[in-house]
């Protein structure tokens, strides 16, 4: 059966959640209440779902090792739509977390068509926005990573096209090197744990990139060479492939505990789970496996477009990009689609609906950064004491002040893209 959501195609307003419920994915609140001084995606339900998160959360409160890692495809100049999600990359490693950016252009190459040298110019693009939000940590192209693509390839073997039908709605029409794509973003979701070791990572995204975290996590699960049980008494650790050097190490480590070792898995007494996964994991690295951690995910609900429907580059009034001129982007606010009634006696009289409004969530999502402004700007809305006119030119008032800022930064971390 073809899948609901498409990383590729052009999303329509989803039913988030029934998405949740079909594909597993977690409300991420209780997990957020847990977490000092979380920014503003986190403090207002921007980002709704995760899996995993709470493995994030914990390594960032007790100041462990973790990483965070997303991908951009180069097809195009970044807008408005892709600052979500590079916001939650730059937090993540301001609290501690090692970075790492994909610039996607062999997806880009085979999905897109684009050509190497397009690829290259709109790769920078997205790097420059990234570290003029303050990014620091590894990037990379796919086709220059070698170690990237024999990722790939391990991780193809582990893929089939029943698969891909199933997750991704694929049909004998696809081309392979499309097919080909989707291994090489298993291998860039799983590739920080593969240059620095084991360790949680999370890959923030949109709920239209859930197909590839799911497979991710499948062949994660799959280049592991053992499953780690719980057993009344202590673990069960019981190998899928491990070699035989493998068993012998886990029984050798595991010895003093009194382990039993039968012909497919060793039985350890007075053993805790998560020391038990973590020395496993030392293992299998020692006997050339991975040890990979099922990659996190959390999922950021989309920006409405100005326009009121999708946000895309197909649709210029949509949304703007930071270093247009500052009259286009005026006049790109000045006529977004508002919650507004139809006549200026309907609003006084009965207020507004900022739940439905382009420039209302414009400045929950990234404008206004006070919690108790924004909610006197819901207040006054409803009340019909804010008028859409002044709303609108309050907001272009931030984001002047927000595109200067960051033009400035752009000027002095260009540079750093190339």
């Amino acid at each position: 059966m073809q899948s609901e959501i498409n990383p590729w195609s052009s999303t329509p307003n989803l039913d988030m959640e029934k998405l949740y419920r079909e594909f597993g994915i977690e409300p991420i609140e209780d997990i957020v209440k847990g977490i000092e001084d979380a920014p503003t995606f986190l403090r207002r339900n921007i980002v709704s779902g995760n899996r995993d998160y709470s493995l994030i959360a914990d390594a960032i409160a007790a100041k462990k090792k973790f990483y965070v890692m997303t991908g951009f495809m180069p097809s195009g100049y970044p807008h408005l739509g892709h600052l979500m999600v590079m916001k939650e990359v730059v937090w993540h490693t301001k609290r501690g977390g090692t970075g790492f950016i994909s610039i996607a252009d062999r997806e880009a190459h085979a999905v897109r068509g684009l050509s190497r040298e397009k690829c290259k110019f709109f790769g920078e693009k997205y790097l420059s926005w990234l570290y003029a939000l303050g990014y620091k940590g590894e990037r990379y192209y796919q086709s220059e990573n070698d170690r990237l693509k024999d990722l790939a390839f391990e991780s193809a073997i582990r893929i089939n096209f029943s698969q891909l039908t199933a997750i991704y709605g694929f049909t004998p029409e696809t081309s392979l090197a499309h097919a080909m794509s989707v291994a090489t973003q298993v291998a860039d979701i799983l590739y920080p744990q593969l240059k620095y070791g084991p360790a949680p990572t999370v890959v923030p995204v949109g709920i239209d990139q859930d197909p590839h975290i799911r497979l991710t996590r499948d062949v994660a699960n799959s280049l592991r060479m053992f499953t780690i049980l719980k057993t009344d008494d202590g673990v069960s650790i019981r190998s899928k492939n491990a070699p035989a050097q493998a068993m012998d190490m886990v029984e050798k480590e595991f010895g003093k505990n009194g382990c039993k070792r039968f012909e497919g898995h060793i039985d350890v007494r007075g053993v805790d789970i998560a020391y038990a996964d973590e020395i496993v994991r030392k293992i299998e690295v020692e006997c050339g496996g991975y040890g990979f951690y099922l990659p996190s995910s959390t999922y950021h609900t989309f920006l409405q477009g100005l326009t009121g429907g999708k946000m895309s580059s197909s649709v210029p009034e949509s949304l703007f990009r930071f270093d247009e001129p500052e009259k286009d982007i005026k006049k790109k606010i000045m006529g977004a689609l508002t919650g507004g009634r139809m006549t200026l006696e309907e609003q006084k009289k009965l207020g507004g609906e900022p739940e439905k409004c382009s420039i209302y969530l414009l400045n929950v999502f990234h404008m206004q950064e006070d919690d108790e402004e924004l909610k006197e700007m819901c207040r006054a809305c409803k009340a019909g004491e804010l008028l859409c006119g002044t709303c609108k030119k309050e907001t272009f008032e931030r984001i002047k002040e927000f595109t200067k800022d960051f033009n400035e930064k752009l000027d002095e971390v260009s540079h750093m893209a190339e």
